[in-house]
């Protein structure tokens, strides 16, 4: 018999409402569960689907819900607090564990349970969505047509859009830390912004600026390039003011600062409108260079990053559900291959 249930944790958040919605698309039913009892009842409700409440420190709660699903998504950031647990609460289960993070220390974290999850025949995979399905992917298709590469550059650039109350609280948790790269195989700390460039983005001349990306650890899991660099749009200016961070850094990681922006995003945050989802769009651009300097670029154009999620994640729990999954901790385009964001819908390759 088809199993068609996952756990949905985090539903309440702004990508898990989506993916809430569109779960009847791929013919899934989430049970959606988090924290928050008055939202999470009112969700499930509205779609007529089952439901949990409980926080991640409730381990019996935790392990209640797991019995009655052979997966669980996670969209409950920021994932340093919530990966752990629900990986580990898995690995006992014997349960899948997927999330939608691109938080390199994650990313890196989730290596550590290789073979837990391997000799517990459950795949666990991070980057499930915008962070980094499309970069993933891109960097594979990049390394087939040149095996050679040594080096690897991806960039992106959203068109329009905005930001969700999850994301900007995701965000200010790195505010004052430092950027990253990969060389020689290892990552290697960097200010953020170190570097920046004008690059063309399927038409659109735009400058963008080093940051820890998500696939400074998944690509070089994927391709094995030993160095790498990950680069974002950027107004000019804000690269050019990035330049004196390291003055205010101090200032920047104080929990006192942390908790007034935080509360800010609270109270001004709410998310993009459906009408603005529906005008934005995000461009990603990849190079990869061999030691004698032959390079080859390629690109995608692909939805907002919110719908891409959506629709990469549940695509990729719908595969696992079906029993197409790797055991072991594992990247997206790592077990599913370079095709694999073409099947989200409205994207391309330039």
């Amino acid at each position: 018999m088809e199993n068609t249930s996952f756990l949905l944790y985090g539903a309440n958040g702004y990508t898990g409402r989506l993916i809430t919605e569109m779960a009847s698309q791929y013919n899934l039913i989430p049970v959606i569960a988090g924290r928050n009892e008055v939202q999470i009842r009112a969700l499930a409700a509205q779609f007529g689907l089952p439901y949990r409440v409980f926080d991640l420190g409730q381990k019996e709660e935790l392990a209640r819900a797991l019995e009655e699903v052979p997966l669980v998504l996670n969209c409950a950031g920021p994932f340093g607090k919530t990966a752990k647990q629900l990986i580990e609460a898995c690995l006992a289960a014997q349960k899948h564990y997927l999330d939608i993070t691109g938080e390199v220390p994650v990313l890196e974290m989730i290596q550590q349970y290789q073979d837990a999850a391997v000799k517990a025949g459950v795949m666990i995979m991070s980057g499930t969505g915008f962070d980094v399905v499309p970069t993933d992917c891109l960097a594979l298709f990049l390394k087939h047509r040149l095996p050679a590469a040594s080096e690897l550059k991806l960039a992106f650039a959203p068109m329009g859009g905005g930001m969700s109350r999850g994301t900007a609280i995701t965000t200010i948790a790195s505010l004052g830390e430092k950027g990253a790269v990969r060389e020689n195989g290892r990552l290697v700390s960097k200010p953020l912004g170190h570097k920046g460039m004008w690059l063309d983005f399927d038409g659109q001349r735009k400058f963008v600026m080093t940051i820890p990306w998500g696939d400074i650890s998944t690509a070089w899991r994927t391709t094995g390039i030993p160095a790498i660099e990950t680069y974002t749009a950027m107004k000019p200016f804000v690269y050019r003011l990035l330049k004196v961070q390291f003055l205010f850094n101090w200032l920047l990681r104080a929990s006192v600062v942390r908790r007034l922006i935080e509360k800010w995003i609270h109270k001004n945050i709410t998310g993009p409108t459906a009408d603005t989802l529906r005008q934005s769009k995000i461009v990603v651009w990849g190079e990869v260079r061999e030691p004698g300097g032959k390079a080859l670029q390629a690109g995608l154009v692909t939805p907002n990053g919110y719908d891409l999620t959506a629709h990469s994640s549940l695509i990729i729990v719908k595969k696992v559900l079906d029993g197409n999954y790797a055991a072991g901790s594992q990247t997206p385009a790592g077990v599913y291959g370079e095709d694999l964001v073409l099947e989200v819908p409205n994207v391309r390759r330039i």
